[in-house]
Order: structure tokens, then C-alpha cells, then sequence
């Protein structure tokens, strides 16, 4: 991704993942990175989700990261729908 925003290295959560943009009138995918970080090495008071998409691919949207602040109570809560919603996808793909 060329004039990325979010630093993507080999600690990066995820990246490359496929993306989608939707916005009024408009829908675009292209490729994206999801990384999980904390605001902290030392002492941390949050958990941050972080999205990028591939401001290559995008006209509609200008260069940007996205950046969502989660305490650990909504971290963990994350997390659970994440595992519930992968079983169905498992479960699915198992029919």
C-alpha cells in the first residue's frame, strides 16, 4: 500500500485482508490492513483497533486510518463475538 497512514511491519495483527468501503451512493473494495495494538508499551489504558484501506484502490475516499478505542471489558467482548461468529462461518462451511 503506497502512502500508508498505520506503520504495517511483521508485528501487524493482519494485512492485506479484502475490504470494502461503502459509503452514500457508493461501494468499493480493496485490499486493507487490521492491525490490534494498545494506545502503550508500558502502561496502557486501552486496546485500539486500527483499519486501513488501500488508498490506491479508493476514489471515492481520501487516505485514512480508522482507529476505534476499546476498553478490555469490550476488547473481551469483541473477542466472544468474534468466536461466536467463526463457528458459524465453520459451521457453515461444514454443510
Amino acid at each position: 500500500m503506497v502512502d500508508r497512514i498505520l506503520k504495517v511491519n511483521a508485528y501487524t495483527t493482519f494485512d492485506l485482508l479484502d475490504g470494502r468501503v461503502e459509503g452514500h451512493g457508493f461501494e468499493t473494495e480493496a485490499l486493507s490492513v487490521l492491525n490490534v495494538t494498545t494506545d502503550s508499551r508500558d502502561d496502557p489504558d486501552h486496546v485500539e483497533l486500527q483499519v486501513e484501506m488501500d488508498n490506491t484502490d479508493l476514489e471515492e475516499v481520501t487516505a485514512h486510518a480508522d482507529h476505534v478505542e476499546l476498553s478490555a471489558a469490550q476488547a473481551r467482548e469483541l473477542a466472544g463475538e468474534l468466536e461466536k461468529y467463526a463457528g458459524r462461518v465453520e459451521s457453515a462451511d461444514e454443510d
